[in-house]
């Protein structure tokens, strides 16, 4: 029981003491507990034993070291038999307390906080002419670090390429992080597109024309193409032509204000020509205002009666010309609405013409134009992209066995499920019939494969229920890209060979080139 009791009180005095369970910090405080119960072995009896053995001189100096082990005791004696003279054990032991330092001047930089924290404390404490207690807490400090270090963490960079514990600078310089999924520049870049976007609707202008609109829409769905080249000189066009549409409403409201004064300057010549005074008068009259500043004061009561008298005669034409301009109001209030209605059904066809009314994916009409921009931009930056076409599995039997309204569910359905899988840079449309087309922008044939095949598990395992009845749908598709064919229309025909293949293979699969 004795024997038990200390060792539980051993093990307690390392975790007080926070030294880890070694075998010579377990040994050194079993025998500390041993003698603190007053039992004495002969494991624990070595270290005296050995020290009295020595003369009085070298345990006097011996008792200076705090040597505690019989490990210590004997680099101690190996020490002192290797000791020459004195003179070079002094030179020695600055030699190597000076490399010690230096070796701890290049661990406190090294790109670890706690080694760099413990390097410049044991730089510290070695220059204040440190106690052996001290430099013991050191060294256990030390031995706690090397037998704790964990450096997993480098693991979660294998994804990014081949991770090199021993040389972290290889493994830096050989990560391969895209740029391109960059979360704070996608997002910067659409602030930017919004921005842009709004700066080109007109001032004056009461609307956008249909080239406006267009640009305004790509730039939105694609912030992306801010990047290139290409959009410089498409955005200056669009700002000219923005400022052109406001000069232009500015050149028919000054038109149409030029005719009201037409109309008023006529209305006041007529009404001076109805009114008591002649056309002589109003001469002499404005002769006399012009005197103003050299005649008599009383001029100007002669003047206020002529002007008068024209006065009365310009209210009661003005009263009217304020009947007329009210029915002319009333006139303008209701083209004004029929304006309005006008763009509102402009607006809506514009829309309608590039969107597919079923699925409200981009029609085929609009992937046409799309895929055009997407090659401009792989023929001059060499920005690649994948097409991964699409078609749904037996969807005849479903149109023949349901109806074509369950067919249409379907279709909708399937859409959703592409858009929802798409990123905001992929354009995905409808092709024609059951047949789509997604557009994957810097994204190569393994990117596409990995996609599709999203899709294609997506479509699996949706619940397809059309009038209480469940319709299972799977879908095929086929992938290329673009760098490994001549033309746009080239990948787009391959992609279609791909996705025959896969139907003629057993259908709900992806075909590539492999």
């Amino acid at each position: 029981m004795m024997i038990k009791r200390i060792i539980n009180n051993a093990l307690k005095r390392l975790k007080i003491e926070g030294k880890l369970l070694t075998p010579d910090f377990y040994a050194e405080a079993f025998c500390q507990e041993a003698k603190k119960a007053n039992m004495k072995l002969e494991d624990c009896e070595h270290l005296e034993d050995s020290i009295k053995l020595l003369n009085k001189d070298l345990q006097a100096d011996l008792r200076n070291y705090h040597i505690k082990t019989i490990k210590e005791f004997v680099r101690y004696v190996v020490t002192k038999l290797n000791r020459t003279n004195s003179i070079q054990c002094t030179k020695i032991l600055e030699s190597q307390i000076l490399l010690t330092k230096r070796i701890l001047q290049v661990s406190s930089v090294l790109h670890n906080k706690e080694i760099s924290s413990l390097s410049q404390t044991t730089i510290e404490v070695m220059e204040s002419a440190a106690q052996p207690q001290q430099l013991d807490a050191l060294r256990q400090q030390w031995v706690n670090f090397i037998t704790t270090y964990d450096d997993t963490f480098l693991q979660k960079l294998k994804p990014y390429g081949a991770v090199d514990s021993s040389d972290l600078r290889k493994t830096i310089n050989g990560l391969k992080i895209d740029a391109s999924v960059d979360n704070e520049s996608k997002n910067e870049l659409k602030k930017l597109a919004k921005l842009l976007a709004a700066s080109f609707v007109p001032s004056i202008a009461s609307s956008v024309n249909e080239e406006i609109a267009f640009v305004s829409d790509k730039l939105r769905n694609n912030p992306a193409i801010l990047e290139s080249e290409t959009i410089e000189e498409e955005i200056k066009s669009i700002i000219s032509l923005r400022i052109a549409l406001d000069n232009k409403t500015v050149k028919e409201m000054v038109g149409s204000i030029d005719g009201v004064l037409d109309k008023l300057s006529l209305r006041l010549i007529a009404m001076i020509e109805s009114s008591d005074t002649s056309n002589l008068e109003v001469q002499k009259i404005k002769k006399e205002l012009q005197s103003f500043g050299k005649k008599p004061i009383e001029n100007f009561k002669v003047a206020h009666k002529k002007l008068f008298t024209i006065a009365v005669a310009l209210e009661k034409n003005t009263q009217v010309l304020s009947k007329e301009l009210k029915g002319h109001s009333m006139e303008v209030k209701l083209l004004s609405e029929k304006v309005n209605s006008l763009e509102k059904e402009l607006e809506n066809a514009k829309k309608e013409s590039q969107e597919d009314f079923l699925t409200k994916l981009v029609n085929k009409r609009a992937l046409d134009e799309m895929i055009k921009v997407k090659d401009a931009e792989f023929e001059r930056y060499g920005r690649n992209y994948s097409v991964a076409m699409f078609d749904i599995d037996h969807f005849k039997a479903v149109n023949d066995t349901y109806g074509h309204e369950a067919g249409d569910a379907i279709l909708a359905a399937v859409a959703k499920i592409l858009k929802n899988i798409s990123r905001t840079v992929d354009i995905v449309g409808r092709f024609g019939g059951e047949e789509f087309l997604a557009i994957l922008s810097d994204t190569n044939t393994e990117g596409g494969v990995v996609y599709a095949d999203k899709v294609r598990k997506g479509v699996e395992k949706a619940r397809f229920v059309y009038k209480g009845e469940r319709i299972k749908v799977t879908i095929s598709a086929g992938v290329s890209e673009r760098k490994n064919h001549l033309s746009a229309e080239a990948t787009i025909n391959s992609a279609d060979e791909y996705l025959y293949k896969a139907k003629h293979e057993g259908r709900n699969r992806v075909e590539y080139k492999k």
